[in-house]
């Protein structure tokens, strides 16, 4: 098993609390999950485990939201989100070291980075609501958004700011929105398996871990139901984002003090 810390087990359980939420009911609290796990174990195992919680609790969503999805807007994102995928597989592969592990000064600081900067993405959608609603709806718009999920879900999982920026601009209602991501990700998740499998990002000792936090998944995914309803969303996803900067800038300045 992962050699963690009590510190570090409760972040790893707080996170997949959070997956789980993140799945079914808010979809913005993703992007914190992504520094916490880093932070807690070396970044090429957490976004292993982490691709591992995703998968679990995106069997929970597409349950729920079965019928939620509006499939046109899937299908548009998919070829692109796979040439991302491949690319980002090759990004990864240049990060290992002799041994073949993926190197924790290269990655995390990349990780803190795409956090950083998806967070970017959220602040700009919020303050100028107007823009984001005017944003090309055309193929290209759809290819560039795709090409960006991939890459950002390979390299860190951290894509969510990506496709919430895309279906908002598709103007799709709360439930249909929740529901069309979910199945997105179910099939995009399940496509990065063989490529962090082969950079050994993924291994059986992630998998233990994953199956340890099914519980925890499973709370998440009833609490992320109840707070679709509830919650104050706008609320709740500033909370977040400003706890995700606060982490990403963990991973990142660490690397960066070590350099000078």
């Amino acid at each position: 098993m992962p050699q963690l810390d009590i510190l570090g087990w409760v972040v790893v359980a707080v996170s997949a609390v959070m997956v789980g939420v993140s799945k079914t009911g808010i979809p913005g609290v993703s992007i914190m999950i992504v520094p916490l796990i880093a932070a807690a174990m070396p970044a090429g195992r957490s976004v292993g485990a982490l691709l591992g919680m995703l998968i679990l609790a995106d069997i929970f969503a597409i349950t729920y939201h079965r019928r939620n999805a509006v499939w046109s807007h899937v299908i548009q994102l998919l070829p692109a989100a796979f040439c991302g995928i491949v690319a980002g597989y090759f990004i990864l592969g240049a990060m290992r070291d002799g041994g073949g592990e993926i190197q924790d000064a290269y990655l995390k600081p990349v990780i803190g980075a795409i956090v950083l900067a998806m967070l970017g993405v959220n602040l700009w959608r919020r303050r100028d609501e107007r823009a984001a609603e005017h944003v090309p709806q055309r193929w290209w718009f759809a290819a560039t958004m795709g090409v960006m999920a991939g890459l950002t879900t390979m390299l860190g999982n951290a894509a969510g700011p990506v496709v919430v920026l895309y279906l908002l601009a598709m103007r799709l209602p709360k439930v249909e929105f929740v529901g069309t991501s979910a199945w997105f990700f179910f099939i995009i998740n399940w496509i990065k398996v063989p490529f962090t499998s082969r950079l050994d990002m993924m291994t059986a000792e992630t998998l233990k871990l994953d199956v340890m936090m099914l519980p925890f998944i499973g709370l998440g995914s009833l609490l992320g139901i109840y707070f679709l309803r509830r919650i104050p969303q706008k609320a709740f996803s500033v909370v977040a984002e400003i706890l995700a900067a606060l982490a990403a800038l963990n991973l990142i300045i660490p690397s960066v003090a070590r350099m000078l």
